[in-house]
């Protein structure tokens, strides 16, 4: 029975892996908190009640505040709609990294004549290729090409601590030889392409869709293979319709509804962020190219900065490790006294083969309930002071007796243009339960889609490989410093601890630990902003084994160092 119960973990275990080894993040344009947002007028009217107006036209349509989930799709869509029957010819969007981890927005507004208001922009227009990548922008009508790429180096010496026949042992994702000891590299990448766009129905209903694919590919020796692999897919495929209205006093309510393959996140990650996985027959296994779910039905109502929202959401997982899992949830955001985000949400499970295991049995996820509650508060976050934010949850089951919990709590200060390299120092602790052989419930965390990159939830550029997110106490120390204002440098330092010598559900290999001090971790990380369009990001990870992991593979643990390098581009 136990050794029936293995095998099934070893696939359930790295489905779930396949989806979090992402080293790489996703575009700065396309994720990250909302740090702050400045709007200019490039060519100001002498009317000053005039360019008022723009500036809250702007402000009101754009339908972001800070703290929200950034995305530069949704973005244009809404500044496409705030120029219609409007003196503003043309918006220049301007993402780039905030001084706490997340983005900073800069809307440059160009006004015109009613006649070239009316007339129009983009490639298709105009017919010249220096409007790319805008191809129609027209009345409300926005239509965009889009074309990224990513090509990546990757070296580890020691993969797997050096005990990769071990710690790989029956993992289907293995094919060939795999990465291990003493060293190996390989390089990977991909293309990504689409069109997206957005038209009125009318003054206050407009529709949008998305439509993309990627090409991904790996050659070399990387963690489970060294067979040279590409493959293509549909990245997004959605439809949605947007409407709202504004009343006398400034307060805006909108309504949006949408369905499809498209990408979703809650919060910083905990619970919802990776709805795709990468890896096996995709390739691309650490630049994470796919993000989008197979499926999300989306509803959403924004009244000024308060957001309710219900979802569906059917990741999409490896065809290999697929465990067919689906999430309903609700989730409610809003800000109070100004400099205190905090958020509710409810999450149900009523479809999944993925499966948890005791010493006697296994319990399918079918069921999970989660409870979560999350804050943060940062009064000044486009500058200089302190932040906090926590987050917590409680995992129930109603098929069996479960009770999981995960918390985390950050406490840093940004020193932003007040010192040199205006540094942020920040320390975060998280603990996600482990199952307790000593009660008969079961208590181990399901870390469900949480991860996105080493500075939210994949938690250790290298550690992370072998022990995610449950049974799980971290300690992290990290320096963000800003050298230039394109530079970036983020160094870390991560200590891991287990909550239970029962370990069932991991990396097989640790099914039952020796002790409880699992090892560190020293990495950095830099990241050159070239241009808008040009971004270069590397790191060194090296981490170290306790004398835990030896007993518990009765082998020597080697530590493992990595090294990582990307160039993107985006046009």
């Amino acid at each position: 029975m136990f050794l029936r119960a293995l095998a099934v973990m070893v696939v359930a275990v790295l489905g779930d892996a396949g989806r979090g080894f992402a080293q790489s993040p996703a575009s700065v344009d396309e994720s990250g908190r909302l740090e702050s947002i400045e709007i200019r007028i490039a060519n100001p009217s002498p009317d000053a009640a005039l360019n008022s107006r723009v500036i809250d036209r702007i402000r009101v349509g754009l339908g972001v505040f800070t703290g929200d989930h950034f995305s530069r799709t949704i973005a244009e869509f809404n500044l496409a709609k705030a120029r219609r029957a409007s003196p503003i010819t043309q918006t220049t969007l301007q993402v780039s990294p905030g001084p706490t981890g997340g983005v900073s927005v800069m809307i440059i507004a160009t006004l015109g004549s009613a006649a070239a208001t009316a007339a129009g922009r983009g490639a298709l227009i105009s017919g010249t290729i220096s409007d790319l990548p805008v191809l129609v922008d027209r009345d409300g009508t926005f239509v965009k090409a889009r074309l990224e790429g990513v090509s990546m180096y990757y070296g580890n010496k020691n993969a797997w601590y050096g005990q990769e026949q071990r710690l790989l042992s029956g993992n289907p994702l293995v094919k060939g030889r795999s990465a291990g000891r003493p060293y190996s590299n390989w390089a990977e990448g991909y293309i990504h392409t689409g069109l997206y766009g957005i038209t009125p129905l009318n003054d206050n209903i407009s529709v949008y869709a998305g439509l993309s694919g990627i090409y991904s590919a790996s050659i070399g020796q990387e963690l489970f293979t060294d067979r040279t692999r590409g493959h293509f897919g549909v990245e997004d495929a959605y439809v949605g319709v947007v409407g709202g209205t504004t009343t006398t006093q400034g307060d805006r309510l909108v309504l949006n509804a949408s369905i499809g393959r498209q990408r979703f996140g809650v919060g910083d990650g905990f619970l919802i962020a990776n709805t795709a996985s990468n890896g096996s027959a995709r390739g691309a296994l650490q630049s994470n190219p796919r993000w989008a779910a197979d499926r999300l039905a989306l509803v959403q109502a924004r009244y000024n900065n308060t957001k309710i929202e219900a979802f569906d959401l059917d990741p999409d997982e490896l065809p290999l490790v697929d465990s067919r899992t689906r999430i309903t949830g609700v989730n409610l955001e809003t800000r109070l006294r100004g400099d205190l985000d905090v958020g509710a949400m409810y999450l149900y499970v009523p479809q999944s083969n993925f499966q948890y295991f005791t010493l006697s049995d296994t319990f399918s996820r079918k069921g999970l309930q989660v409870y979560n509650g999350r804050f943060r508060w940062q009064p000044n976050p486009a500058g200089a002071g302190p932040f906090l934010a926590g987050e917590a949850a409680l995992q129930r089951n109603e098929r069996i007796n479960m009770r999981a919990t995960g918390v985390t709590a950050e406490i840093g200060y940004s020193f932003a243009d007040t010192l040199p390299w205006s540094p942020t120092l920040s320390y975060r602790y998280a603990a996600f339960s482990g199952d307790n052989p000593s009660t008969s419930r079961f208590e181990r965390w399901d870390p469900l889609l949480s991860g996105d990159n080493g500075e939210r939830w994949v938690q250790g550029i290298n550690h992370f490989k072998v022990f995610q997110n449950s049974n799980l106490q971290t300690h992290r120390l990290q320096l963000r410093l800003r050298p230039q204002g394109q530079l970036e440098i983020v160094p870390q330092i991560w200590v891991f601890l287990s909550e239970s010598a029962r370990n069932l559900g991991g990396n097989p290999a640790f099914s039952f630990l020796s002790g409880k001090y699992l090892g560190y971790e020293a990495n950095l990380t830099m990241k050159w902003f070239i241009s808008p369009q040009w971004m270069l990001q590397g790191h060194v990870a090296a981490t170290f084994p306790s004398s835990t992991v030896d007993r518990t593979i009765g082998a020597r643990a080697e530590p493992w160092i990595s090294t990582m390098a990307f160039l993107r581009a985006s046009f």
